[in-house]
């Protein structure tokens, strides 16, 4: 049987998506999650059950190198080596604060070093767990997430636009190196969703930054969850192999304004 290992199962995107893999393209599913949704959770079990798939999970904090490596064993104990047909990483978790001046409080040392272990270090642990452990499969497809934050200067995001910064070149690396053994390492690129990552990161600003997006999305509207779940499964299949080290643009035309004051004078 063939597995995704999805990071993050429980809620938003890594729950929306794992529920299309059990469909599309049919994959039993090995989820880790924190334990903070286990409703969300149960919510992939009963999707996998009615597709005839496994599920099975693992709870830790999958952004730290001690825990990924329990749960690769935990991995290999159930599905076997080179089972992972596909990873997803959907771990989302950062601080929000300015560097050294600015409205609102600043950065300190450990927000920054946390934010880059959840949001881009984690990335490639898992990645050097999963070849290490033996647990990629042939043709395996390594999938991380990003969104077009990162590509601009939203007061407050300095520590998430780095960590995506790192984690662009992550993946080009990881591609660069696992190519030749005939795996593949994207990124998705898809604008804001609603999910509990970007209401704890956001929190009061979410209708603010809502109305931007709809403004400058074509579509006056923001992408669905359900939309990105189908994307996953259909990058999960054989259809569209030639996708590698590439940041794949799902934003449906969104263009964030680089500078928040062209499009809101005042602080976010």
């Amino acid at each position: 049987m063939s597995w995704a290992l999805v990071l993050g199962v429980s809620s938003g995107t890594g729950q929306a998506a794992a529920c299309r893999l059990v469909q599309e393209p049919g994959l039993d599913v090995f989820g880790v999650h924190r334990g903070n949704h286990v409703e969300g959770a149960a919510v992939v079990a009963g999707a996998a059950a009615a597709a005839g798939r496994r599920y099975a999970e693992h709870l830790c904090d999958g952004s730290v190198p001690e825990r990924i490596d329990e749960a690769c064993r935990a991995l290999h104990a159930q599905a076997g080596p080179r089972s992972v047909r596909f990873v997803l990483h959907s771990i989302a978790s950062a601080s929000v604060g300015t560097l050294v001046a600015g409205p609102g409080p600043h950065l300190a040392p450990r927000q920054l070093q946390r934010t880059f272990d959840k949001m881009a270090h984690s990335f490639a642990w898992w990645v050097q767990a999963l070849h290490r452990h033996d647990l990629l499969a042939p043709g395996c497809h390594v999938l991380g997430l990003t969104n077009p934050i990162g590509a601009s200067l939203i007061r407050g995001t300095a520590a998430i636009t780095a960590s995506k910064a790192a984690l662009h070149a992550y993946m080009r690396q990881l591609a660069f190196e696992l190519g030749p053994l005939g795996h593949r390492v994207n990124l998705l690129d898809f604008g804001m969703v609603e999910s509990p990552a970007t209401q704890a990161t956001f929190d009061a600003h979410l209708r603010r930054i809502d109305q931007v997006v709809r403004r400058v999305t074509p579509a006056r509207r923001k992408v669905e969850l359900a939309e990105v779940a189908e994307l996953i499964g259909l990058l999960a299949g054989d259809r569209l192999r030639w996708f590698n080290g590439a940041v794949i643009d799902f934003t449906g035309g969104e263009m964030l304004a680089h500078y928040d004051a062209l499009v809101h004078p005042e602080p976010l």
